[in-house]
């Protein structure tokens, strides 16, 4: 069949149609290449009525099967045998990546006669690289071009296509099955893409467009010429056609892409030199489109595919100079190493304010500073200048004035992923006052903000003044347009934008002494070599780092080679992407109902936990009352560093029992040891106050109740509720065998330290 649209596909299997059915070729091939030797997990994209994912599962394989034709998941549902661990999800992966399936990671991924029917291969590999289990392999088996009939090309690939997918594996295999290819891909590779030009351009082109247009994952437009060159849409100008003008053109003559004119924004002019002849290129970025992409021009490109901006780095084969120029003006930093070109930035244009915003904005903006002068979150007259003079609006049109210059909790989320959770803020003028004033900022330092969005760089780069250095990078390539669009606009084209992972740090930053501060704005889980080693001696990082599952913004001061806390404030950021996010380790008991989370790592019986649970409950009081409306967040901390087996507890409330109390607010401390369990949580009194208790369960639950109680007395004597812990942090050696273990948290990164004797005071 060479249907191209789901609806085809649903109706073929809707009708009782069939598909080519598993030869003993592919059999056999599969059986030598893929053969598990232990417990393993299989994902089969495009699994049609199942017969492969049977298969692998005769093989030992626990299989999630998955298909966009939700006719054809049901009816291979219908055929799987009882008790088999075989499940059939309808799951799009090209609109819905890896995400939702019913396992997170996979030993085996394959692909059998769907693979040439997805036009964005390259972002599925890219995507499937992190949900590749160490060792794993992929398995794509097709069909050849040459060995099908023209008018079935697109159920093929052809040996380039097959080269490409190749490039990015460092261990590859090639099979035959019946005039098949099966290949076998193993160990992903890192290459970094290169950059070349198509030879001496003719004089028509020597001026012309590079187009950036995205889709509604923001990925972005490439084609893939017949020359093996990815490159992106755009061209020659016309007589008497403005550059707009022609981007649109050449969009709508390349791809089939319609749009308007008025939708198309020059963002710069590069110049540089092709064979010894000097080029211009204007980069453009169009905002608004509509169609498919489509190949119009076969005698010059191959295919259009959407991909991601953070694979363009490492992107398989070759990217065209100009276009890898273009698309550093709307991403900056995201291609290193790219060859010289001079580039003429044109600026936005901006709508000019009326007198009554310039006059409400002052006005708001000067109340909103005074608020937090006289709260106390504003003290050193520098940041005070900087919150006087920073038109916060600028980096949020649309937001009502009011809630822009609320000094209180006015955080205002500017982006959401597709479950609506926030994936970009702009913290409140107070947390970024307090991170301001613990990072030390002063004229002339270099400073580096992890976390981008324009209001707080542009704050920073007030501060250290115009003999200063700001740089601000985000891993988000929309959050990194939007930047880089409102701070020229806001008047701060000096602050340097960078797209990139914050993990590693930014471009020309990483080296010693290279750093008075860095700021982070996300949550982060831990603290890597880059965030420590190019501070200066003395230099500060402040950072909401999650400890127990707990986040506070702590403030850093280097110290020889370590970082030793100075301060500690409430807050709560959007977490961290890239190589920095992890999840954690969750045990499900009672099918779901309790989970037990460890955000530091680690494990429990779930049978045997289960079984206490549903036995005899254990109450300790500790008869310490809680005042109503108070936090106690560092009581929490204190529990996790000095109980070994520290996780937290919380209960699905829509599965709730009663078996155990659900917590209120945040999931419950508790301390898990073999068998045993204990948690902590509050209770009313008779005299309408509160009072910690802990309930234990198992076999050890007496001792274990009473080991936490003892804890929270010896806080509730020793310590304020305010008390935080110092930390110091220095990072792990390649030989730090050491465990976690109490007042020692060892991260993948970073090994820290507490010592609760001189503790400090904690903001809010």
């Amino acid at each position: 069949m060479g249907y191209l649209h789901r609806s085809e596909w649903v109706d073929h299997y809707a009708r009782g149609e069939t598909f080519r059915a598993l030869t003993d070729s592919e059999r056999v091939v599969l059986r030598e290449t893929v053969q598990p030797q232990g417990a393993a997990v299989a994902l089969d994209v495009g699994c049609g009525l199942g017969e492969l994912a049977f298969y692998l599962h005769e093989l030992g394989y626990a299989v999630d099967a998955v298909d966009y034709a939700e006719s054809a998941v049901d009816r291979a549902a219908a055929q799987a045998p009882s008790g088999g661990d075989v499940r059939f999800v309808h799951h799009d992966i090209e609109l819905d990546g890896f995400a939702g399936l019913p396992h997170a990671s996979f030993d085996l991924v394959t692909f059998r006669l769907s693979f040439a029917f997805f036009t964005a291969r390259t972002w599925i590999l890219a995507r499937l690289r992190a949900h590749l289990r160490p060792g794993g392999k992929v398995c794509i088996i097709t069909p050849l071009a040459d060995a099908v009939p023209a008018h079935r090309r697109d159920i093929a690939l052809d040996e380039d296509e097959i080269a490409l997918i190749t490039a990015g594996w460092d261990m590859t295999h090639r099979f035959d099955a019946d005039g098949m290819a099966v290949l076998v891909l193993q160990e992903p590779a890192t290459t970094p893409v290169t950059f070349a030009d198509r030879g001496r351009p003719t004089p028509q082109g020597l001026i012309g467009a590079g187009v950036v247009v995205t889709d509604d994952q923001g990925r972005v437009l490439l084609g893939r010429s017949v020359h093996g060159i990815w490159e992106l849409p755009g061209g020659k100008l016309a007589p008497q056609e403005s550059v707009e003008q022609a981007a649109v053109r050449e969009l709508a003559e390349e791809t089939g892409l319609e749009a308007s004119a008025d939708d198309a924004h020059v963002l710069a002019f590069l110049t540089d030199t092709a064979n010894g002849i000097p080029r211009l290129t204007a980069a453009v970025r169009v905002t608004t489109h509509h169609g498919t992409p489509t190949v119009t021009e076969p005698h010059l490109l191959t295919r259009w595919e959407w991909h991601h901006p953070r694979d363009l780095p490492a992107l398989p084969g070759t990217l065209f100079t100009p276009s890898a120029h273009v698309l550093d003006c709307v991403w900056p930093g995201l291609l290193p190493n790219l060859p010289p070109v001079h580039r003429n930035q044109v600026l936005p244009p901006t709508a000019p304010e009326s007198t009554e915003t310039m006059r409400e904005s002052r006005r708001l903006r000067e109340q909103m500073t005074n608020q937090l002068v006289s709260q106390g979150y504003v003290i050193a007259p520098l940041i005070e200048a900087a919150f006087r003079r920073v038109r916060r609006h600028r980096f949020l049109p649309g937001v009502p004035l009011e809630t822009v210059y609320a000094a209180a909790d006015a955080t205002v989320t500017t982006q959401r992923d597709r479950t609506g959770r926030p994936t970009s803020t702009v913290s409140a003028p107070w947390l970024q006052a307090v991170m301001l004033h613990e990072a030390a900022l002063a004229p002339g330092h270099t400073a580096l903000e992890i976390g981008s969005n324009g209001p707080n760089a542009a704050l920073m780069q007030e501060v250290v003044g115009p003999d200063g250095s700001i740089t601000t990078m985000d891993i988000d390539p929309a959050v990194i347009e939007r930047t880089v669009r409102h701070l020229p606009a806001a008047g701060y084209d000096r602050v340097r934008v960078v797209l990139g992972d914050g993990e590693h740090g930014a471009p020309g930053l990483t080296e010693r002494d290279s750093l008075d501060a860095i700021i982070v704005t996300v949550q982060a889980l831990d603290i890597p070599p880059s965030w420590i080693t190019p501070l200066v001696e003395g230099g500060r990082l402040v950072v909401p780092l999650m400890l127990h599952g707990y986040s506070w913004a702590i403030a850093f001061e280097k110290r020889g080679d370590e970082l030793v806390s100075r301060s500690f404030t409430v807050c709560g950021f959007v977490p961290m992407q890239g190589a920095g996010a992890r999840a954690e380790d969750i045990v499900s008991l009672r099918s779901g109902e309790i989970r037990l989370r460890f955000p530091e790592g680690g494990t429990a019986d779930a049978h045997r936990l289960t079984q206490s649970l549903e036995g005899p409950r254990f109450e300790r009081r500790t008869g310490v009352p809680m005042p109503g409306n108070t936090p106690f967040d560092k009581l929490l901390l204190w529990l996790a560093t000095s109980l070994d087996g520290f996780c937290r507890l919380a209960v699905d409330p829509d599965l709730d029992t009663g078996l155990v109390e659900r917590p209120k607010g945040w999931d419950a401390a508790a301390v898990v040891r073999d068998g045993s369990l204990a948690r902590l949580l509050l209770q009313q009194t008779a005299s309408a106050t509160w009072e910690w208790v802990v309930h234990a369960y198992g076999p050890d639950a007496e001792q274990l109740a009473e080991e936490m109680a003892q804890q929270v007395i010896v806080w509730n004597r020793d310590h304020d509720l305010r008390d935080a812990p110092s930390v110091r942090v220095r990072s792990r050696s390649g030989s730090d065998s050491e465990s976690s273990a109490g007042a020692t948290l060892l991260k993948p990164h970073a090994r820290l330290d507490f010592d609760w004797t001189c503790p400090h005071r904690t903001h809010r």
